[in-house]
């Protein structure tokens, strides 16, 4: 046979390939640490915990996650600079609940044909929430795989490595009767609940450009927001008290990831009318018709996150919370139970 097939006959393009990596380096390199020893195009990322060999006995905590069927609404509006922040987000808000401080993160990017564009501002939106989160960008994969993907269309995922002494690791067992739960406000529906999202998208036939009055944004604006990440918070918390519980509200809302950070014997009573829900809730309660307990066992309503401290110590946290620029607020408190939530009106 005289005839070739290449590479690029199959849908692959190594040179659009190279082109992302051009295209990404600035941001990758934005988010190097002091701990950083290998540059861009290793086959590994290294990084040194020198720094840390002072603490009497490290333990490394690591985090994987995806963004999600939030992904959908950026295809829709072309509007990737935010979804990699979702990302690292989703990662390192999951590892900040053992106590620990988030080292470095690595990507995986994978798509049907390489727009060098767009995976760059993927890798922007994953850079400014390294840069957020205090950590580096160390690695990762950008993978084409034609007729596996639509034109246009990827998945992005991410994981999260940070570390802890394991004396100061939180992991609930000093909880007890008594402390209290601050909720930390969330910027949004986060990265979960996303399909009854588009469900409800798509049965008003709702029109993401269109400007909102009730939500005073665009639908696109108010459902694309990227999850809040919440590292400066907790480390400030950790500084002010000491903290018993740590809880990232993700898929499953209140009622599946609050009993995650609770000992056995203590239930969380949650007083619902000291969460201030942002608009887009009172919208998806309003066309989605759940009930509030459905409600609050698919999306956050308002809390990305629970940190639960001895009565004593609350206000000396919520007050550091809030010089970090956190809204912070007392939410409830721990009761004798069985690892079960109590949402109460009162």
């Amino acid at each position: 046979m005289s005839n070739k097939i290449t590479y690029q006959d199959a849908g692959v393009d190594v040179h659009r390939g190279y082109e992302a990596v051009s295209k990404m380096k600035e941001h990758v390199k934005s988010t190097f640490t002091d701990g950083v020893l290998t540059d861009i195009g290793s086959f590994g990322g290294s990084y040194s915990i020198a720094k840390y060999m002072g603490m009497e006995e490290p333990v490394l905590v690591s985090g994987t996650d995806g963004v999600g069927t939030k992904l959908k609404l950026a295809f829709d509006l072309n509007k990737h600079d935010t979804i990699g922040i979702d990302c690292v987000a989703m990662c390192v808000n999951d590892i900040l609940c053992s106590g620990a401080i988030p080292l470095f993160f690595l990507d995986y990017i994978a798509t049907g044909r390489i727009s060098p564009e767009q995976v760059a501002e993927i890798v922007k939106g994953i850079a400014i929430g390294c840069k957020e989160s205090l950590c580096a960008l160390v690695g990762g994969e950008t993978a084409e795989m034609p007729g596996f993907y639509k034109d246009g269309e990827y998945d992005v995922a991410g994981f999260a490595v940070g570390i802890v002494d394991k004396a100061k690791m939180i992991d609930g067992s000093k909880m007890k009767a008594g402390d209290v739960i601050i909720g930390l406000r969330s910027s949004g529906v986060h990265s979960n609940g996303y399909s009854l999202v588009r469900k409800i998208i798509d049965t008003y036939k709702l029109d993401l450009n269109a400007y909102c009055e009730e939500l005073g944004e665009t639908y696109g604006e108010a459902f694309l927001k990227p999850t809040k990440l919440y590292v400066k918070a907790v480390m400030a918390a950790k500084e002010a008290a000491e903290l018993k519980g740590i809880a990232h509200i993700t898929g499953g809302g209140f009622i599946e990831n609050v009993p995650r950070m609770l000992p056995e014997g203590v239930d969380a009573r949650i007083s619902l009318n000291a969460i201030d829900a942002p608009k887009v809730y009172t919208l998806l309660e309003k066309l989605s018709g759940l009930e509030i307990n459905e409600l609050y066992n698919t999306f956050n309503m308002g809390i990305g996150m629970m940190i639960v401290t001895a009565k004593e110590d609350a206000d000396k946290v919520v007050e550091a919370l809030c010089k970090v620029g956190e809204e912070a607020t007392i939410i409830g408190e721990i009761v004798e139970g069985n690892k079960e939530v109590i949402l109460c009106q009162d």
